[in-house]
């Protein structure tokens, strides 16, 4: 897999939307789809769902538009990812790894006694990692702490957070975006991965949230939408919400759960059980078919 699409140290918002980088960054979800569904099913322990329901927009994230140095992860101007869905985390690592903050052959590691890629994001153990997400809910409130932060400091580092839409359950989120629209805080920027399903049913079984972006609205928050799978898509809803000041803003990006795997796809079963062997074989056909579909574009 080349690298040309980003260079080896920060920069800062990264190149125009080519179709070249559209479909080379597709390729990569996919790609890392694969890598993800290998570690899951070698460690028998992980979440396939919500990690293949985010691959465009962590992609997406990494190499295109945060100001990050792999080799300096504290570098203090860097952008901030808080990645409070943290059950995802398989995903997570991939980018991570991909982006130059670990090698990627400690992958193989995932969930194995004494490595650094735990079940769960931790900091302290893993570069890249801005904040531990076992419990669920805490990436807003965080956010808040980190750009009032950023305030004070007058510093011009954004604060990006990651949200699963079964998370919404979690009140924190809400005081958290309370505060985020109280104090202005433009600098945070929510991506919500809104795939509609969380481990024990469809989201608007569970819990309803809807109608989401009036919600979002009601607490004072600018509002985007995209197709979370569409990379154009997010791009395009990253450089915008960047253009809007003076409130935090949301994404909301309308995903699937499971995406590329057809059996997976919608079927909460596939939040967190790990294929056995003819599930595995099957899923990868189907994700391999889908990276080769990005690579003859």
């Amino acid at each position: 897999m080349s690298n040309n699409i980003t260079p080896a140290t920060v920069y800062p918002y990264g190149p125009r939307h080519t179709p070249e980088m559209i479909a080379d960054l597709s390729r990569r979800a996919f790609e890392y789809r694969l890598q993800v569904l290998d570690m899951v099913y070698e460690r028998q322990s992980g979440h396939l769902g919500g990690s293949f329901s985010v691959a465009e927009i962590l992609t997406a994230l990494y190499f295109h538009h945060l100001r990050v140095n792999p080799q300096d992860p504290a570098w203090p101007e860097r952008d901030r990812l808080l990645f409070s869905k943290g059950h995802a985390c398989p995903m997570l690592y991939t980018v991570l790894a991909h982006r130059g903050f670990f090698p990627v052959e400690e992958l193989k590691t995932f969930r194995a006694l004494d490595s650094r890629l735990q079940g769960h994001p931790e900091p302290q153990k893993t570069p890249g990692v801005e904040i531990p997400a076992g419990p669920l809910g805490h990436g807003v409130a965080i956010a808040c702490g980190m750009a009032l932060a950023a305030v004070m400091k007058k510093a011009a580092y954004r604060v990006f957070v990651v949200l699963g839409d079964g998370e919404l359950n979690a009140g924190v989120i809400w005081e958290g975006a309370l505060i985020a629209a109280k104090y202005r805080l433009d600098a945070i920027k929510v991506i919500l991965d809104c795939n509609g399903v969380q481990q024990t049913g469809s989201t608007a079984a569970v819990m309803p949230t809807e109608p989401l972006a009036d919600k979002w609205k009601a607490f004072g928050w600018h509002v985007l939408e995209c197709h979370g799978h569409n990379v154009a898509q997010v791009l395009d809803a990253l450089d915008a919400a960047d253009e809007l000041h003076g409130r935090p803003a949301v994404i909301i990006a309308h995903t699937t759960k499971g995406k590329g795997v057809s059996f997976m796809e919608n079927d909460p079963v596939w939040h967190g059980t790990p294929p056995n062997a003819e599930q595995y074989r099957a899923a990868r056909a189907e994700l391999l078919e889908g990276a080769n579909r990005w690579s003859v574009c």
